[in-house]
């Protein structure tokens, strides 16, 4: 099963979710070709409604603790309520370019 099934599989059975877009962004880093080692996560439940952020992340990484453990070097997480999606236009920040260790 490659990294990425493993991850929605994770996540999708360790709660009940509306939304879930996860993105491979390995190309965007200076990795082999069909790399899995940069994701981005973007979940939407109501189980996160009256958590801050660092709760809503922490129960992400707790589902995925082997993944995060191993083969996965980073993980931009997107993390929100039903409310906070439809108020965003059902819409997450893209993510930033990688800088590449090049100093800058």
């Amino acid at each position: 099963m490659s990294v990425a099934a493993l991850i929605e599989r994770k996540v999708r059975e360790g709660m009940a979710v509306s939304e879930l877009q996860l993105t491979n962004e390995s190309h965007m880093h200076n990795v082999p070709a069909g790399s899995e080692s940069h994701f981005r996560l973007v979940v939407v439940s109501e189980a996160f409604a009256g958590l801050l952020p660092v709760k809503r992340h922490q129960a992400i990484y707790a589902l995925l603790a082997a993944e995060l453990a191993g083969p996965v070097h980073a993980l931009a997480l997107h993390t929100f309520t039903p409310q906070e999606w439809a108020a965003r236009g059902a819409d997450a920040a893209a993510s930033p370019a990688c800088r590449g260790g090049n100093g800058l």
